[in-house]
């Protein structure tokens, strides 16, 4: 992140309203012997690094990495427009097309891929971005769809 730790802890240390110097955190970040950080503490990090990343999903990759020792997988989801769109349904019909898309395009990053029955490292970015980008459809899709639920039962 830019700045340092001891920015972070400042920035706890005016969350919180409790004092902690940056060894104290760089202690506690570090996961040595008896430190660790509360979950409380990780969500007004969070916020920090968001406010520091502008908003780039780097500011969440931790999150990414908890689920994984977990065996879950979670996707960085770009925000939706406040309210939803006008249109739910037409959303998802765009959404769906755009799905039909990407998986277009995995298939033909695929077979590039396994054609030798070997994998690179740049080859397997290369699936991984198009996997991303079909996963990442299907849950703007799914929020789509649970507005378009929620909106219809507001007229009902």
């Amino acid at each position: 992140m830019p700045g340092s730790v001891n920015a972070a802890a400042a920035y706890l240390t005016k969350r919180r309203g409790v004092s902690i110097k940056g060894e104290s955190l760089r202690k506690k970040l570090r996961g040595l012997e008896g430190e660790s950080l509360s979950m409380e503490m990780m969500e007004m990090l969070t916020d920090w690094m968001v406010e520091q990343a502008a908003g780039t999903p780097v500011a969440t990759d931790w999150i990414l990495s908890l689920a994984a020792q977990f065996n879950l997988a979670i996707d960085h989801v770009p925000a939706a427009p406040d309210g939803g769109w006008p249109n739910e349904i037409d959303a998802i019909k765009d959404k769906l097309l755009h799905v039909s898309k990407f998986c277009g395009q995995l298939s033909a990053v695929a077979l590039d891929v396994l054609q030798d029955n070997r994998v690179t490292l740049e080859e397997a970015d290369r699936m991984l971005d198009a996997l991303q980008a079909v996963r990442t459809m299907c849950h703007r899709m799914e929020r789509n769809l649970r507005r378009a639920v929620a909106k219809g039962r507001q007229r009902d």
